[in-house]
This record gives C-alpha cells, structure tokens and sequence, in this order.
C-alpha cells in the first residue's frame, strides 16, 4: 500500500526527526538530519555506528521517530509519529544504497567532504500522521502498529 501523498509532502517540507532508539533496555533519543526517498518509500541519514543510536540500531533495528511542525496556533499543527527498522546501507543491496547516497547527497551536498560517511536506511512500517489544518486533531494512518 502506497503512502498517502499528504504524508509524503509533509516528510518532504522537513528534514530534521528525533530518532528513539533501545538498547539494553534504555530508551534513547537523537535528532537526524534526513532526506525521503519515494522509490523506497524510506528516509536516509547519516550516522557513525559508534553513536548510540548507531549501535543501538546494530543490536536492535527497530526504532521509532517524530517529525513536527511547530505552532503557536492549534489550527497549524502538524506532526508525524513511526515505526520502523533501520538498517546501514552498506548492509543493502548496491543499488538501494546508491540511491540512498544520491537522495541524501542532493539534498545535503556538504555531507560529499565527509571522509567517513555511513548512511543507514530508516524503513517505515507505521506511520500516524496529525494535521490539524484538515479538523483538529485529523489522523491519517498507514501500515502496521507494532508493540
């Protein structure tokens, strides 16, 4: 089932999430820059695995993230909450992580002087979106909830 393009635009006017992570049982929150990729329908972002969300990820793929949109009026508020595996690039075939490299690339070009770039693959299998400009408190679903 195709995202929703209302979902797929929101993703697309922002570039920051908070990723939460777990391991050994501690949660874990950091901020990734990031950029969509339509044909996989899944974010890419770079990260060493030596932070914590990275080897977090390494033990335990699965992770949760937020992307919103502030607002001081109710009626403007949006925001995105998911669930998702997320995995290093270098791990997937090697045409999903050059597209993943030119995704990311493109939209963050200086990350091209990075010496070590590693970027990992987030693959969304929830996604709740709320966008109070369609009814306060309006909710679009797509995938499967995981607990």
């Amino acid at each position: 089932m195709k995202i929703e393009s209302k979902i797929v635009s929101f993703i697309g006017r922002h570039h920051v999430m908070t990723l939460a992570s777990v391991g050994d049982s501690t949660p874990y929150c950091s901020n990734i820059f990031y950029s969509w990729m339509d044909e996989s329908e899944s974010f890419v972002f770079a990260s060493s695995q030596t932070t914590r969300h990275g080897k977090d990820a390494l033990a335990h793929c699965a992770v949760a993230g937020s992307i919103v949109l502030e607002s001081k009026i109710i009626g403007k508020l949006q925001g995105l909450q998911l669930q998702g595996d997320m995995v290093l690039c270098s791990s997937l075939d090697s045409d999903l992580a050059k597209s993943a490299r030119r995704s990311y690339l493109k939209r963050f070009p200086y990350a091209a002087a990075m010496p070590d770039l590693e970027l990992w693959i987030l693959k969304p299998h929830f996604l709740k979106y709320t966008d109070n400009t369609l009814g306060f408190g309006k909710k679009l679903i797509w995938g499967d909830e995981k607990f």
